[in-house]
């Protein structure tokens, strides 16, 4: 109840700063100097461009700014965290994009949370004095005419909390992880530099205050283009007023309290005011496309991105050591069974009993089956495995590869008990393991024989693949979705299934992130003559996609 009544305050209020500005900015604004300032920024494109140039030279100072205050964060990855907090700033309310300048560090890196946060403030608030301060210096006036005496009340509070966040992190340099002892006065950081906190906190301060000089550089030149008249002391004095007014922006990307701050900023400079409107209207389009541009960039790039890693690795690691095994190891099939008693005792019995000269031993984990399925395969010769109740497809295979394992054999296959794969085909996946020449062996329909596959079945198996493919960078990939695939002892061993609805996206993904062989042999599949698949696309998705996600970033 609390947490509605809060949301709907905050709704109230956005709605209410939003209706003041658009009321304040009715009586400045003039459709005939707003059509021309755009017309005068369309017609000097190298200006423009030049002047985006130096706002991004602000981003990648501030950038280099924040390496120095933590230890271990590359460039690149402070580059992106920034420009996805900048992306959020532009698209969400209340600021929302400043916690995404942590998360996207913590998520990209191995980074101490504590240390991570402590250095995202003490920066961003050495960024917030410098803009306060470099405000007072161009114009005062304009300042205390529109701030009042509580600018330095913020500023004494930006300060300390600067000063706060450059302790604490500065405190255990030593290790990116805040593990090691602090370094010595005459012990250099990773970087070469001395261990002076005092020294990078000046070193922070003054590239804060650059980049907002930088910065200012969009409404310098969109000013020039529109024929206001400010100076570049004015306009990084408009810049100031216009970033204290966001810091408590209640719209998404601040809409109407950024027009309505710049405008109020350039008419109290003698500027008029349709376009004073102008020059705020188009320079916040202008950083608003940066920021979607670049920021939407910097959720994606450099790897990890922002939302994780969406692919394995290009540069995975090398081939795991096999497992030695016996003589007289055997080959294990395992077959995950839920209720298919029409067809298990026929697969169980159409499985051969040797391969390459060694056993077969037939393993069947029954998940919680409510007809004979379990009766049916023990009739046939299986060993059954019951699980406590119907756990899922996943849950069950990984009983399977846990169980197979424990039989130390040369080879295990895992195949569905519906019959649509042929369990005489378990020679042809076995083989690649037994000849050492794969560890995990898929057995692909698409490049086998098909004798039925219903057509909603195939496209989105194809589509499915497609992604797989993707995922794994492996163009030699054809079936991602086949319910027959064989392991080596090494590949059982280290196998996980991380969900319990399914196996065939995650087991491959953790397979190979691994560095165990993959090979592919053509099978036979022919549609199931009864039963009903547990495939249902909606919730199949819901419940892959995540998993497929948490397996790329685990």
């Amino acid at each position: 109840m609390r947490h509605v009544m809060f949301k709907a305050l905050r709704r109230a209020v956005g709605v209410v700063v939003l209706g003041v500005s658009v009321w304040y900015l009715a009586g400045v604004v003039s459709g005939p100097s707003l059509a021309a300032a755009a017309r005068a920024l369309l017609a000097d494109p190298l200006g423009l461009s030049f002047a985006i140039l130096l706002y991004g030279a602000a981003f990648a100072l501030r950038s280099w700014a924040w390496t120095r205050v933590l230890r271990g964060l590359p460039f690149w990855h402070s580059w992106a965290a920034i420009h996805v907090s900048l992306l959020g700033n532009h698209v969400l309310p209340f600021r929302l994009g400043e916690a995404l300048r942590v998360t996207s560090v913590l998520r990209r890196t191995g980074l101490a949370p504590a240390k991570v946060i402590a250095s995202a403030v003490g920066a961003r608030s050495a960024d917030l004095l410098a803009v306060v301060l470099l405000a007072l210096a161009a114009a005062p006036a304009l300042v205390s005419s529109l701030a009042g005496w509580w600018v330095w009340p913020v500023a004494a509070v930006l300060a300390s909390a600067a000063v706060a966040g450059f302790v604490i992190t500065a405190r255990h340099r030593g290790s990116p992880q805040g593990s090691a002892a602090p370094p010595g006065p005459s012990q250099r950081d990773s970087r070469g530099g001395r261990g002076r906190p005092w020294l990078r906190a000046l070193a922070v301060f003054g590239c804060a205050a650059l980049a907002w000089v930088l910065e200012a550089a969009i409404v310098y030149e969109v000013a020039r283009l529109a024929g206001a008249d400010l100076t570049a002391a004015d306009a990084a004095a408009v810049t100031a007023v216009t970033i204290a007014a966001q810091t408590v922006a209640i719209t998404p990307g601040g809409f109407g309290s950024y027009e309505a701050a710049a405008t109020a900023a350039m008419v109290a400079l003698g500027v008029p005011g349709g376009t004073a409107f102008a020059v705020a209207l188009l320079t916040h389009a202008v950083k608003t496309a940066y920021s979607l541009a670049v920021g939407g960039v910097a959720l994606m790039a450099p790897a990890p991105g922002h939302f994780g890693r969406l692919r394995l690795p290009r540069h995975l690691p090398p081939r795991p050591a096999p497992r030695a095994v016996p003589e007289s190891a055997p080959v294990v099939a395992f077959i995950p069974v839920f209720n298919e008693e029409a067809t298990i005792g026929e697969v169980v019995r159409r499985l051969p009993t040797r391969v390459a000269g060694r056993r077969i031993v037939t393993l069947v984990i029954d998940d919680g089956s409510t007809d004979a399925s379990a009766a049916r395969a023990k009739e046939a010769g299986a060993r059954v495995l019951p699980q406590p109740r119907n756990l899922g497809l996943g849950a069950a295979v990984r009983r399977g590869l846990a169980e197979a394992a424990r039989l130390e054999p040369a080879a295990a296959v895992y195949l569905d008990a519906d019959l649509e794969y042929f369990p005489e085909d378990l020679e042809s996946l076995a083989a690649p393991i037994l000849n050492g020449e794969a560890d995990y062996v898929v057995g692909s329909r698409f490049a086998g024989t098909i004798e039925r596959m219903l057509p909603h079945r195939r496209f989105g198996n194809r589509l499915l693949t497609v992604w797989m493919r993707r995922l794994t960078r492996r163009r030699d990939l054809t079936d991602g979705q086949s319910g027959y695939r064989a392991f080596s002892l090494a590949a059982l061993e280290s196998a996980e299934v991380i969900h319990d609805y399914n196996y065939a996206q995650v087991l491959t993904l953790d397979l190979l992130a691994k560095g165990f062989v993959y090979r592919e042999v053509p099978i036979r599949y022919a549609f199931r003559q009864s039963g009903e698949s547990f495939v249902k696309l909606g919730k199949y998705l819901r419940k892959v996609i995540p998993a497929v996600h948490r397996e790329l970033n685990t």
